[in-house]
């Protein structure tokens, strides 16, 4: 046999051993690098859709395998679940986590949406006011009010001013009412979170003004300064608003005196003669008519 041919059959086998060798070290890290599957456990999980406010029934939730890493806040005990109420919706086959869940003995309904020390205030407003039905649940407002001042001599007309700004809008909706004649009317109304305080202003401000919202940007937190405005200024557009809300007169420039200089009556030269006598000669001057009058 060829000494060449049996060298190049050793080299060959050398290397296909050495892949080989490689290859199958690569595979085993491989699998050792991968996890062990976990094993399924039992969590609570709902057995159909809960929308907010819902209060959970036996039927609603159930028991079931779960696979993927245990949700932190979930329960294994669907009972302990029961005549809680959901502050957050809840897809069917998703876990009843504590977050999304109101505290124990709340209870369900709209009241569970709204945060210790804050109140839910209804206020009624035309669908041109209530932003043309572009409000709804979740979104920011700024609370505008229209109306006279008491006590003011309404020389400026009807004023507008911003009574709140960046309240979360709870909900939005429509309600009846009867007009003066006794027939049902559909109004807009729209619930916003309030602290007490704001609570009363806007109770107050709804009964006896005009209510306007205006929509903002919920990552926009600025509370801007405004003074407010009034008809007058709309059409002069020169008295505004103070920062306390009085009214700004605005200053008259007197015009400056004015000197009128007299005219100075003109002096008419003198009327001049010449006489001449032989060979003398002389001048004789004569007032013209009016002068040292």
């Amino acid at each position: 046999m060829n000494k060449r041919f049996v060298f190049v059959l050793i080299f060959a086998t050398v290397v296909a051993l050495a892949v080989s060798s490689l290859l199958y070290k690569a595979v085993m890290n491989r699998q050792q690098q991968q996890p062990a599957a976990q094993a399924a456990v039992k969590i609570a999980v709902a057995s159909k859709d809960l929308d907010v406010g819902a209060v959970i029934k036996e039927d609603d939730v159930k028991l079931d395998d779960w696979t993927g890493p245990v949700p932190e806040g979930s329960s294994s005990h669907p009972k302990e679940l029961v005549g809680r109420g959901v502050i957050t919706p809840i897809m069917a086959k998703e876990p009843v986590i504590e977050k999304r869940l109101a505290p124990a003995g709340a209870g369900g309904g709209f009241s569970v949406l709204i945060p210790q020390g804050y109140r839910a205030v209804p206020l009624r407003v035309n669908e041109v006011a209530g932003v043309a039905g572009f409000v709804v649940a979740g979104m920011h407002v700024d609370v505008l009010i229209s109306g006279n001042s008491p006590g003011s001599d309404n020389r400026m007309g009807t004023v507008t001013k911003t009574l709140l700004q960046d309240v979360t809008v709870l909900s939005a909706g429509q309600d009846f009412k009867k007009d003066p004649e006794g027939k049902p009317e559909v109004v807009q109304v729209i619930t916003v979170l309030a602290t007490p305080e704001q609570a009363e202003q806007l109770s107050l401000a709804s009964a006896q003004t005009t209510v306007q919202l205006s929509l903002r940007n919920p990552l926009d937190k600025t509370i801007a300064k405004t003074p407010g405005t009034a008809l007058a200024r709309l059409f002069n557009g020169k008295t505004g608003f103070a920062p306390d809300g009085e009214p700004v007169v605005p200053r008259v420039r007197q015009a400056p005196e004015m000197r009128v200089a007299l005219p100075v009556a003109r002096k008419e030269p003198a009327f001049v003669m010449e006489i001449i006598s032989g060979t003398t000669r002389k001048e004789a001057k004569f007032d013209t008519p009016g002068e040292g009058k």
